[in-house]
């Protein structure tokens, strides 16, 4: 409840209107097509400085801190279990390069910065620009999913993001141990370097041996399926907490590392987990970035004068572009993909955060301007995930680095009637791939010009060919019942369980072949079987679209064709609808049904009035 004469709710309240302000600001992010961060920032700063109804230092108190710092850990964990070695491929020179060469490069680069245009010590300078090195896997991950980017430079990005997020922090410790050293003679310079390499290496022997221990207990069913989950997340906290006890801020180097590891360890249950801990990274990271805005005092951003703007303005345009610019140097990225990861670098919580414990050491040693950090930090955060949030997508597709402009369709499946489909498809100018294990079943496909993949689509090659950002639609139309369904259930949580179909299995209907509604796809072709499609198709039906008019709409098609088995409806914008039998179908003007048709007749065309009617 809220206490009237303090205005403070309680803690559960206020857990409960941050989860409900975060889910409900990406929520709104995705209905209107809008970066999910800048809404969780905004949001965040409504409730806290201007309406002054949340203050997480008030409402929640001391745990603040350590909340953030365990969603911190938990969102690096996630970001290094999706870092499968795998993914590295035809990347993997333009990753090295990023993190060996960018990273201390990005600091030298930063720390100038810092310091000649900010106006900062150089004590100050050399601990913030460390921590800029940290571009942000809590940002990086929302920005490629709205943004939906090609493989390669989803691929630079997401590396470079998770893997310098602990190299940030630690720059900023080593920076931070060498201002003690000068403003404190506790320690001698010997001991503190000792100290700081120990500390390091602990880091990752920690990190990695719960990998492997990890991974050992899993793969030998030393834990149960249903206590997996709950030992992954006490393992990540003895981890994390372990190596902080020893050097500050190490234990987010050895989650990353314990991710890593258990990423490549090929385990049964790895897709299970993975997905787990993206479904509470999002909650963590809209969590987070309420919680930060949400605390934000506008008297500290009083301290910033015109110079943070001008230091902002270097850092986006000149900063950012030079150490990705000069790190790839002769290496095997292409020139658009440098010039996207140049400009693109938005900071995100582990930023924040970080500065601010380091920018009250500072201040604490006696370096005045250590009080600057973090209200630097915020705007830093802020000034990146808008202005990056809001040009991703338009500098992807300028610079054709995006999925397919229309959302496409992925077909699983080859055969004689699905080349005529995927052809039919093509008409409407939407994009479509016939992938298949069989290279004969890509025979007709590839003499009809349509893009194939040979190979299982569930293998690690289609993760490297295929570019699942161009297709939105998933449909399975192999003559193998099982497989289809498998492939649906399995990549249903990728694409969305709205946008996986599959064909009719033959004897659903009876209780002793029924599946449970978790498994397989929606429903295809209107019901149709694999059988019923070949058998038809045999017999002289055609797939034919029909461009809809004012004059002649879906009423007058479906009246004209009542035997027509309506596949998919492409609406002007490039949307697709996959009608299921027996519901309502809508389309007006400018829409294209694709559809599976009785040979015509001899007499003449019951439609004439059709602009475009059944092209070939």
């Amino acid at each position: 409840m809220v206490d009237g004469a303090a205005g403070q709710m309680s803690p559960v309240m206020a857990i409960a209107l941050v989860g409900a302000l975060g889910v409900g600001a990406q929520w709104l992010a995705w209905r209107l097509k809008l970066p999910a961060i800048v809404l969780m920032l905004l949001a965040g700063i409504l409730i806290g400085p201007v309406a002054g109804v949340f203050d997480p230092e008030r409402d929640i108190g001391p745990l603040v801190q350590p909340m953030i710092s365990i969603a911190v850990a938990i969102i690096l964990f996630e970001g290094g279990l999706t870092l499968n070695l795998h993914t590295l491929k035809g990347v993997a020179q333009g990753v090295r390069r990023l993190v060996f060469v960018g990273a201390p490069l990005g600091w030298l680069l930063s720390t100038l910065a810092l310091h000649y245009v900010a106006g900062l010590s150089w004590e100050s300078s050399a601990v913030f620009g460390g921590i800029m090195v940290v571009t942000g896997p809590t940002v990086i991950a929302p920005l490629l999913r709205q943004a939906r980017l090609s493989r390669k430079p989803a691929a630079l990005l997401q590396w470079e993001a998770i893997v310098n997020d602990p190299i940030g922090a630690m720059a900023a410790v080593l920076a931070f141990e060498i201002v003690v050293l000068r403003y404190s003679a506790a320690e001698s310079t010997g001991v503190a370097a000792f100290h700081l390499v120990s500390g390091i290496l602990i880091a990752i022997l920690v990190g990695v041996a719960a990998g492997i221990l990890v991974a050992w207990a899993f793969r030998r069913g030393k834990v149960p399926e249903y206590m997996k989950v709950p030992v992954l997340f006490v393992m990540l906290l003895v981890v994390f907490t372990m190596p902080n006890a020893l050097l500050h801020e190490s234990g987010l180097l050895a989650v990353t590392a314990m991710g890593v590891l258990i990423a490549n360890a090929n385990l049964p249950s790895y897709d299970e987990m993975r997905r787990f801990k993206e479904h509470a990274t999002i909650l963590l990271v809209s969590g987070v970035f309420i919680l930060l805005a949400a605390g934000l005092d506008f008297g500290d951003l009083d301290l910033l004068t015109w110079r943070a703007a001008l230091f902002l303005g270097v850092v986006i345009l000149l900063v950012r572009p030079a150490t990705v610019l000069l790190s790839l140097i002769g290496s095997d990225v292409g020139r658009k993909e440098r010039v996207l990861v140049a400009l693109t670098g938005p900071r995100g919580v582990v930023l924040v955060a970080v500065a601010g414990l380091f920018g009250e050491r500072l201040a604490d040693l006696g370096v005045v301007d250590g009080a600057l950090i973090a209200p630097l930090a915020f705007a830093l955060v802020a000034a990146t995930v808008v202005v990056h949030g809001f040009t991703l997508g338009p500098l992807a597709r300028a610079l054709g680095l995006t999925g397919a402009q229309r959302p496409g369709i992925l077909l699983v499946g080859g055969s004689r009637w699905s080349t005529a489909l995927a052809e039919a498809i093509k008409r409407t100018e939407t994009p479509v791939l016939i992938a298949d294990r069989n290279r004969g079943h890509l025979r007709p496909a590839r003499a009809a010009g349509i893009p194939t993949f040979f190979g299982d689509i569930l293998s690690e090659l289609a993760e490297l060919h295929v570019e699942y950002s161009s297709y939105k639609r998933l449909v399975c139309v192999t003559d193998n019942d099982a497989y289809n369904t498998l492939v649906a259930t399995d990549l249903g949580p990728e694409l969305g369980r709205d946008n996986v179909f599959q064909l009719h299995r033959e004897n659903e209907e009876s209780t002793r072949n029924s599946l449970p509604a978790t498994l397989g796809g929606r429903q295809f072709a209107q019901g149709l079987s694999y059988d019923e499609l070949a058998s038809r198709h045999r017999e002289g039906w055609e797939f034919r679209v029909t461009k809809l008019t004012e004059a002649y709409g879906i009423e007058e098609f479906l009246n004209a064709r009542p035997e027509a088995v309506i596949i998919t409806v492409v609406y002007p914008k490039g949307e697709l609808r996959f009608p299921k039998k027996g519901t309502e179908i809508t389309g007006g003007d400018g829409a294209q049904v694709v559809h599976f048709s009785p040979p015509k007749r001899d007499s003449a065309d019951p439609a004439p009035q059709a602009a475009a009617d059944d092209s070939r």
